[in-house]
């Protein structure tokens, strides 16, 4: 199926129920994405084409509806991610946080397949070997909306081409070990520190608890002005007093939150949660 066959109409209803069901914003003309998304669900399924697809997800079919959020919500990922969070992370930030009384905790939001939450564990490991380090462990929980994504983090196997994408190889050596058919698994002294769980960024977060730091980086890009407001105000209420938050180089929080000011340093730049 061709992505003229996609008619402007049924396009419209589909961006309609992708935002109520996850916030994503597709916006105007991009029809070639969601035909190139809903193409492997219509041959699982063997539906008749796409808008067969779309026609069922508008009916309420909650087996296409949930396969139609994960195909669209599945965003690609690499192992730190332009460096520069995790340089400040190890060299500014931690340091901040040696005499905790109790964990670190960690949230990594949209985590996708894990090497962001794992990239985070690394670089904690990293800190505490190289001198003066947390009092207390860490704790490091990864959420995304995708089971699959959730379930390939759980896993912490990766294949060549993930592996190819990010890490350095003195990480590899360090951090990984050898698993089945060309894979390589993540340490368990990094997983220990990691723990994974299904959330919908437009849901509730309470059942995650405070945090210490917030990852939250290329998501907010794909939400409406709104959204991003309440997400926002919903990761000050869940982040401890002084608390960090981490957004995408691209994102700002200008006009949308004063909840938080920027804080500017050699690497980069990150946000801190005004005092109340």
């Amino acid at each position: 199926m061709m992505e003229k066959d996609l008619d402007f109409s049924r396009y419209s209803s589909f961006a309609q129920f992708l935002e109520q069901a996850c916030g994503i914003v597709l916006g105007n003309n991009r029809q070639y994405l969601v035909v190139s998304r809903l193409t492997p669900i219509v041959r699982q399924l063997q539906l008749d084409s796409v808008e067969d697809c779309i026609d069922k997800i508008l009916a309420g079919n909650n087996r296409v509806r949930d396969l139609a959020v994960e195909a669209m919500t599945t965003n690609e990922t690499l192992w730190f991610r332009d460096q520069y969070p995790f340089v400040l992370l190890e060299k500014d930030i931690l340091s901040q946080f040696t005499n905790k009384a109790g964990p670190l905790r960690v949230w990594s939001a949209a985590c996708s397949s894990g090497q962001e939450a794992y990239s985070i564990a690394m670089t904690i490991l990293n800190f505490n070997k190289l001198g003066r380090g947390l009092r207390n462990s860490a704790e490091i929980i990864g959420t995304d909306i995708s089971d699959e994504m959730l379930q390939r983090a759980n896993l912490a196997e990766y294949d060549y081409l993930a592996m190819s994408r990010g890490i350095e190889e003195k990480y590899k050596a360090e951090y990984f070990e050898s698993a089945d058919n060309d894979t390589l698994r993540v340490k368990s002294n990094v997983r220990a520190l990691t723990k994974f769980k299904s959330l919908n960024l437009l849901g509730s977060y309470q059942s995650l608890g405070r945090f210490d730091i917030i990852f939250c980086r290329n998501v907010l890009i794909y939400f409406s002005p709104e959204v991003k407001k309440k997400i926002l105000q919903k990761f000050a209420a869940c982040l401890q007093e002084g608390g960090i938050l981490f957004l995408g180089a691209s994102e700002s929080i200008s006009n949308l939150t004063d909840e938080f000011t920027m804080v500017r340093c050699q690497s980069g730049l990150y946000y801190r949660k005004n005092p109340s």
